[in-house]
């Protein structure tokens, strides 16, 4: 499965067998050719026999080319891409480091580095195990985009989808709803209760604008019709680093600062259960042990909104894992945290 998500998001080949040493170094029944190369040529040479699946000699041109000119992103990258193919983690990741400080919007290189922070399967296999263990009747998704996670709702759920300019490419099954507007709207303008048919949500995904107050307003309005046994997730709670979680986006590869919510609820409803998958790109927070009639978010929303943008990221720097209540990316552990075992 790993293999496929690289070369479905790197363009990676198939793996072969561990790579042991430098990347400097000569690979034994590579010819070294007569003419000079190139660091360019090096790296066309490397990419060739990347694809072929010839790893370790991709690794040796790579370094050549690093050799030749070490201030090009792409060539860290493609060595650190292939390190991680061979198992070498470690080496990835400071070819990753030294590929970002050359070219720090490479989104490929913060992909993969996202992968080794956070192994395991992606937040669509985890919100996918959610719905299957769970099997709500009702789902809410605020923040629809292409609707791809919308489908993996079951077909007899009764969901609802929140979007300001959705663009669903296929027919929704006949108990799912779109609705072009924002959350903001949806909620002040819409009786959710009857939309659900008298029900309420039992289970919610928000990944709307990515920034911590639409978040919180979002929680605030969701938990309003749910259950205590009712769950909450949200997206991109476990950011990567503070370059790519910045509240004005300057990367591709971006998260915004969804992690000051989890802060937020957990100094200011100690109540709930809050843990946060360590499933790549940026985590998936999962909020339970709801109440509906707590107030004390919604009344102090504006405090609670100043207090936490003037949390700089650097609180997350000594202990991230502690502070965002990391929970292990494993199968039996995430289902056995949703039949609260």
């Amino acid at each position: 499965m790993l293999i496929k998500i690289l070369k479905s998001v790197f363009g990676l080949g198939a793996a072969s067998a561990k790579h042991q040493g430098d990347i400097s170094g000569p690979v034994r029944g590579v010819a070294i050719p007569n003419h000079p190369r190139s660091a360019e040529e090096w790296y066309d040479a490397g990419l060739t026999a990347y694809e072929s699946g010839r790893h370790v000699e991709s690794l040796q041109n790579f370094g050549h080319a690093i050799e030749i000119d070490s201030t090009c992103g792409k060539y860290h990258y493609q060595a650190a891409a292939a390190e991680f193919v061979l198992g070498n983690v470690e080496a990835a990741s400071k070819h990753c480091e030294a590929a970002l400080r050359r070219s720090p919007n490479l989104a490929p290189c913060h992909e993969l580095m996202s992968r080794i922070e956070l192994p395991g399967p992606d937040y669509g296999e985890a919100l996918s195990l959610i719905h299957q263990s769970l099997l709500p009747r009702t789902y809410v998704e605020i923040g629809v985009s292409n609707g791809q996670s919308l489908m993996l709702a079951h077909p007899r759920t009764r969901a609802i989808g929140i979007d300001p300019a959705p663009v669903i490419g296929a027919g929704l099954p006949e108990n799912f709803t779109v609705h072009a507007i924002t959350s903001d709207d949806y909620f002040d303008t819409h009786d959710v209760k009857a939309e659900l048919g008298g029900l309420p949500i039992e289970l919610a995904f928000i990944d709307g604008r990515h920034l911590f107050e639409y978040a919180l307003r979002d929680f605030i309005n969701i938990e309003k019709h749910c259950t205590p046994r009712s769950t909450v997730l949200a997206h991109d709670c476990y950011p990567l680093n503070r370059h790519t979680s910045e509240r004005s986006r300057v990367t591709e590869f971006w998260s915004g600062d969804c992690w000051r919510l989890i802060l937020a609820l957990k100094k200011y409803r100690p109540d709930l259960q809050i843990n946060t998958i360590a499933t790549a790109p940026t985590g998936l927070a999962i909020v339970r042990n709801l109440d509906p009639g707590s107030s004390v978010l919604s009344e102090r929303m504006n405090e609670i909104v100043d207090e936490f943008l003037a949390v700089d990221y650097a609180v997350l720097e000594a202990d991230k894992p502690g502070t965002l209540n990391r929970f292990p990316n494993d199968v039996a552990q995430i289902r056995a945290l949703l039949s609260g075992n």
